[in-house]
């Protein structure tokens, strides 16, 4: 079927949606954060919906007694949720009493099982080494404050850390600022653990490190009259959460980039709007690329995945700015070095690269050398099994869709092929008995992800066509529950509309591999998206 009729079917009526709420919320989609909001009421208490954020931790805590995903996911969120539970009941005195008993199973989880994790089992979650101190050092300064007939209630103080986690880098950092030293850019997301004041402190910044939490401590110190806009930001963040608040935000180029990148990869028909486009027209002109969002360093994966956005929507660009981050291993995502290395951020710099060199054939050798280093680059980090893994989310289903998308189109040589058939295999392999896929349970993002797998790297026709027909079948029945959050950030997050767009793509992809579009198979893409978040 041409594009054109395309136009007709649901799946591009529902992305014509998305696209055009992409400029009505500017600062992006995410979904409510346990630990930003956790921080709120720990932190900035005078915030308007001080109460419904008490009320939504409440509601997120599991039955174990954590919050937030399984295994060391949930250390973190869980370390700020008890933490914002004992301020609220030290704050609330006998008005508190009723948070007793959430606290005490928030503190079992804790010593029970979430701080006895050593180290190196724990998640690669950024600046995990200074959240947890940080966090730790706040719950036993709270409890030693309880008195005594209260802290008889709960389980006695000091939490220990991780084995193998210190509080050295916390303690070195938070001098540095004593000192009045500069701090990485990177590092403004954390502020509200470090006690920071942003450099570019004033009455028109909007947000400190794209964190609300960042953005609240630094008013809460310096107050909401220093910071008209950041107060502003977020009154209206807790209005539109009725309470909670997301992170990270603002996102602005990063989930415009995602969604229109992803989209008409798929071949799925969009036209954003004019001010879209020039968000991510800054790619083109600044000398290390875009950032994800405002407060927010420049990053070789926002920048790349903007290029190739804007490559399928008629407006390329050299990707020249991607130097900057170039290494011995391959690309960085941060300028300068980083600890470990990302296979999706390499993956991104191919598209970026690939789109360059097959609209000009003709470009420098340099260009050309990229394309043929990372064809070898990314296979190389290829699991055993067919799989990637990477440091920016969860699921090993992004990561490998990642890879597997730009070694397709844009990869080069035959370890290039043999990646994508291990990677297919694996997919096939690790399908559910409800046609889904995922790595704790599945969902459909994670099976959205699979799905583009197997349409861009088939492996044995009558076995992919059958996976493709049941996981397509599981995105039409939609799912009674939201997808988990599985976006790195200080915890696991949800960035909403990325998320619609894959599970829209992916449906279109679906149905061109199937070469069946029926109105009432189509119309998985809308119940899909609206049940994805």
């Amino acid at each position: 079927m041409s594009e054109g009729s395309v136009l007709a079917e649901p799946a591009t009526d529902a992305a014509r949606e998305l696209v055009a709420g992409l400029a009505l919320r500017p600062w992006g989609q995410v979904a409510p954060s346990v630990y930003e909001s956790g921080r709120l009421v720990a932190g900035a208490p005078w915030l308007p919906g001080h109460h419904q954020r008490i009320g939504f931790l409440l509601r997120e805590q599991r039955p174990d007694g954590a919050w937030g995903p399984p295994e060391g996911y949930a250390l973190v969120p869980t370390l700020s949720a008890t933490d914002a539970l004992l301020a609220a009941l030290v704050n609330g005195g006998s008005t508190g009493a009723y948070l007793l008993t959430p606290l005490g199973r928030g503190l079992r989880a804790l010593t029970g099982q979430l701080l006895t994790t050593h180290a190196r089992a724990l998640p690669d979650t950024p600046a995990l080494d200074l959240v947890v101190p940080a966090l730790v050092e706040s719950i036993n300064e709270r409890l030693a404050r309880l008195n005594r007939a209260i802290a008889d209630q709960l389980p006695g103080p000091p939490l220990a850390l991780p084995a193998g986690l210190g509080p050295d880098r916390l303690r070195a950092v938070r001098a540095a600022v004593a000192a009045g030293a500069p701090l990485p850019a990177k590092l403004a997301h954390f502020y509200e653990v470090l006690g920071a004041t942003p450099a570019e402190a004033g009455p028109t910044l909007t947000a400190v490190g794209a964190s609300p939490a960042a953005t609240a401590a630094w008013l809460s110190v310096a107050g909401p009259d220093v910071g008209p806009a950041a107060h502003a930001f977020l009154r209206e963040l807790i209005r539109d959460g009725d309470g909670p608040v997301p992170c990270p935000t603002p996102i602005t180029v990063f989930e415009r980039a995602w969604v229109l990148s992803g989209l008409r990869r798929a071949g799925v028909a969009v036209d954003p709007p004019a001010a879209v486009l020039r968000t991510l027209a800054a790619a083109t002109t600044a000398a290390e690329g875009v950032a994800t969002g405002e407060g927010l360093p420049t990053d070789a994966d926002t920048t790349s995945v903007t290029l190739d956005a804007l490559a399928r929507l008629g407006h390329p660009a050299d990707p020249a700015s991607l130097w900057a981050y170039e290494t011995a291993d391959g690309f960085c995502t941060w300028p300068g070095s980083e600890d470990g290395f990302s296979v999706t951020t390499n993956a991104h710099v191919l598209d970026a690269f690939g789109q360059h060199v097959v609209a000009h054939p003709g470009a420098d050798a340099r260009y050309h050398r990229t394309v043929d280093r990372l064809s070898a680059v990314l296979p190389a980090h290829q699991l055993a099994d067919g799989r990637w893994q990477d440091r920016w989310h969860a699921s090993p289903y992004y990561a490998t869709a990642c890879c597997v998308l730009a070694l397709a189109e844009f990869g080069r040589g035959g370890v290039a092929a043999e990646a994508l058939d291990r990677a297919a295999r694996w997919v096939l392999d690790s399908q559910r008995a409800d046609g889904s896929w995922g790595r704790w349970d599945g969902t459909t993002e994670e099976t959205a992800y699979a799905l583009q797998v197997l349409v861009a790297a088939p492996t044995g026709a009558p076995r992919v066509d059958d996976a493709v027909a049941r996981g397509h079948a599981y995105l039409h029945r939609g799912s009674d529950r939201s997808d988990p959050p599985l976006w790195y950030g200080k915890e696991l997050y949800c960035p909403t509309a990325i998320v619609r767009a894959a599970v829209l793509a992916a449906c279109r992809l679906a149905c061109g591999h199937l070469a069946d579009f029926d109105r009432s198979v189509v119309d998985c893409a809308y119940q899909a998206t609206k049940t994805a978040t």
